[in-house]
């Protein structure tokens, strides 16, 4: 039976409640489905809306993107954005690079065990052609990481010739 949609709005402050963590990030779960009979992405956007809830001043995320479709990745990237805007310390494990490209303004890259790169995402992202996002794979030397960088970019530069 299909359910209502709530509205995809949270808090402008924290702490969020639970329920609208848990609609921001994976919309139309009932509250009468078991978590069981959740799909895996579901499942995971329950954990981080139970764990985010608590409004913690640190939060460990490891590979919080698994099993997420994109607009709940995207929803993520709000908060952690929002997280860190707050000052808190917001530390993520993952091997999602595209996800990293949105979301950090750190990278530190490891490799069996040991530190290889640790510095500004784009620094770090663009020198590894292996590790970056498509963005930079194509527009390589550019330092574009995502899709709406260059959106901006180019709004920008429209913006600049429409000037008198």
């Amino acid at each position: 039976m299909p359910t209502a949609r709530r509205a995809r709005t949270l808090p402008s402050r924290w702490p969020w409640p639970c329920r609208a963590l848990l609609d921001w990030l994976a919309p139309g779960i009932d509250d009468a489905n078991h978590p069981r009979d959740l799909s895996e992405g579901q499942k995971l956007a329950l954990v981080l809306a139970i764990q985010l809830s608590a409004a913690p001043r640190v939060v460990l995320l490891d590979e919080p993107t698994r099993g997420l479709d994109c607009q709940a990745k995207t929803a993520l990237i709000g908060i952690v954005d929002v997280l860190a805007a707050e000052g808190r310390t917001v530390v993520i494990s993952t091997h999602d690079v595209e996800f990293v490209a949105r979301a950090a303004d750190r990278v530190v890259m490891m490799a069996e065990g040991e530190v290889v790169a640790d510095g500004p995402t784009t620094e770090v992202v663009v020198s590894s052609p292996t590790f970056a996002p498509q963005t930079a794979k194509i527009l390589s030397p550019l330092p574009f990481l995502t899709v709406h960088q260059v959106a901006h970019e180019l709004a920008t530069d429209r913006d600049e010739e429409a000037r008198p």
